[in-house]
């Protein structure tokens, strides 16, 4: 059984930063695809950034140029560095983990694992 925990979530002005972490206990970190995702009130959970056990990377357009995922497999923990912040970034951020590892993902069903979600306000 894997488990994510995330941390890092809080309060920022805007063009503020933030580094999310989510740290995985249970299994085999380095063979996993980590993906990122947020969801605000009555919306569905939307993909931002994705890193394959490789080390590629992908992002949503929408984060491109502002947002970074990396992994650190020593720590069994992926980051994500958030700058130039927008109050429309205000939602609750989920890290996510495909234990099968082929390659990153971008969906929701493609992952097999959640955290429980850390809240990201941008004020305006």
């Amino acid at each position: 059984q894997v488990q994510l925990l995330e941390s890092g979530g809080g309060s920022v002005p805007a063009g503020g930063s933030l580094r999310l972490s989510c740290a995985a206990s249970g299994g085999s970190f380095a063979s996993y695809s980590m993906g990122w995702f947020r969801q605000t009130p009555g919306k569905e959970r939307d993909f931002i950034a994705a890193i394959s056990w490789t080390g590629t990377t992908y992002y949503a357009d929408s984060v491109k140029g502002r947002f970074t995922t990396s992994r650190d497999n020593g720590k069994n923990t992926v980051y994500l560095q958030m700058n130039s912040l927008k109050p429309e970034y205000t939602a609750v951020y989920y890290c996510a983990a495909d234990t099968y590892g082929l390659g990153y993902r971008i969906r929701t069903d493609e992952y097999n694992y959640w955290g429980q979600g850390t809240q990201v306000t941008v004020s305006s």
